[in-house]
């Protein structure tokens, strides 16, 4: 038996000897009979177009059943948390845009109302309201390229490049308030980077009057089609209290029925005071899944829609006004010397905060998204840690589905999940 190939991949195959440190690696995470050459291990990824990014997972097939389902991460490693201690904590911002690419939105926010709450730093209401907005919109901005890569997946090539043309109005809209389509950094502590211009709430009314109808017609196309039916009801399933053990949260734990939505349970920039509801699953399978984020596209359209009626009657500043953590508007400094002193210290040196730590949690497209910020009293982070709803889902969700399913619809497993792995490596 020894001499029986182990492991196949891009057409190679290898002899147990010439894999004993691997199989060392793998003993407890694949069965007795991948050591002995009854099931076969293959590789699917790093490079697999339909993981989403550098993932590699490991499959142990006996035929085309998945066995097991080994993921391997680390692919994609930045080292941002640890770049983020030698940083200011303003400067560390930018680092934050580049972890959930594709929701740097929600990162900034995250990290700025974790400094705030350690600070006690407030936040104007007009800042809290255009950032509610900005958040929807960015949730929006993610749900359309799950959708539209997700179906690509699936071989729906139509529902890509509508879901792209919609893309393109939130992206013109971020570039419009801070000069930039993706990695914005536009949430600052205490408030905004500037105000948003006076096209911003046209265009933005713009957006929600015209989306809605392009989400019937998503509806249209994959509803109630019966391929799409086929290859997503009663796939990948998991229960609501395997969801709960395995550390899962937003679309991939609602999928299963259980009522949890930070927003919600846990409201922070005033949700409470916004009117939606949190669409729940019944099957928790990838079809419940993809139905909820439809869902979620109607919900952040109704919230955005309040936020720009709130934003329109809503005057005054867009950042904090304390000096300590703010730097003084440009027209003081040619008048004022304390706030040019205030704005070299803030600039050269960046702003101290108390020593403690504090640990905040916000919905993210994906899920929970949670920053615990740890302060030695200097003026650079002591730790940052991010909780991100990826890397959950990929070390612990993924596995369970893909358990005892067919490889074929692996693909559909992992694009209902929703990762991105620049969330997960960091």
């Amino acid at each position: 038996m020894s001499e029986r190939p182990l492991l196949e991949s891009s057409g190679h195959s290898a002899n147990l000897t010439e894999w004993e440190g691997t199989v060392q690696e793998l003993r407890g995470l694949v069965s007795p009979r991948a050591l002995t050459g009854e099931t076969m291990l293959l590789n699917m990824g790093p490079q697999h177009p339909s993981t989403h990014g550098v993932l590699r997972l490991l499959l142990e097939l006996d035929g085309e059943t998945v066995v097991n389902c080994v993921p391997d991460i680390g692919y994609l490693h930045t080292g941002i948390e640890k770049n983020m201690e030698a940083k200011t904590y303003e400067q560390a911002i930018t680092m934050t845009d580049r972890m959930d690419y594709l929701n740097p939105m929600g990162n900034n926010l995250v990290y700025c109302l974790a400094i705030e709450k350690l600070a006690e730093l407030d936040v104007p209401e007009r800042a809290q309201i255009v950032r509610v907005l900005l958040a929807e919109l960015t949730r929006i901005n993610s749900h359309l390229v799950w959708l539209g890569t997700h179906c690509l997946d699936m071989g729906a090539m139509s529902v890509f490049l509508y879901a792209m043309r919609e893309r393109e109005m939130i992206l013109d809209i971020f570039e419009m308030v801070s000069g930039q389509r993706m990695m914005s950094t536009y949430f600052r502590p205490g408030g905004l980077w500037r105000d948003v211009p006076a096209e911003f709430i046209p265009a933005v009314r713009a957006f929600i009057d015209y989306f809605p109808a392009k989400i019937e017609e998503y509806e249209t196309l994959l509803v109630n089609n019966p391929l799409w039916i086929d290859r997503t009801q009663g796939i990948g399933v998991i229960t609501p209290e395997e969801a709960i053990a395995y550390g899962c949260t937003g679309p991939t734990l609602r999928g299963s029925g259980v009522n949890w939505d930070i927003r919600k349970a846990m409201p922070y920039m005033g949700y409470e005071t916004y009117q939606f509801d949190v669409p729940l699953g019944e099957h928790g399978d990838v079809y419940d899944r993809f139905y909820i984020r439809m869902q979620e596209l109607k919900e952040s359209v109704r919230i955005i829609r309040q936020a720009v009626d709130r934003l329109e009657k809503t005057g005054g500043p867009f950042r904090s006004q304390n000096r300590k953590y703010v730097p003084p508007p440009r027209s003081e400094l040619g008048r004022s010397m304390e706030a040019v002193i205030h704005h070299f210290k803030l600039w050269t040196e960046g702003f101290s905060l108390p020593e403690g730590e504090v640990y905040v949690s916000i919905e993210s497209p994906r899920g929970e998204l949670s920053c615990y910020l740890s302060s030695d009293g200097g003026t650079r982070p002591h730790r940052v840690h991010f909780r991100t709803p990826s890397f959950v889902h990929t070390m612990g969700a993924i596995p369970k589905m893909a358990k005892d399913g067919m490889i074929a619809d692996l693909v559909a497993i992992i694009g209902s999940v929703d990762i991105v792995l620049g969330d997960c490596d960091r």
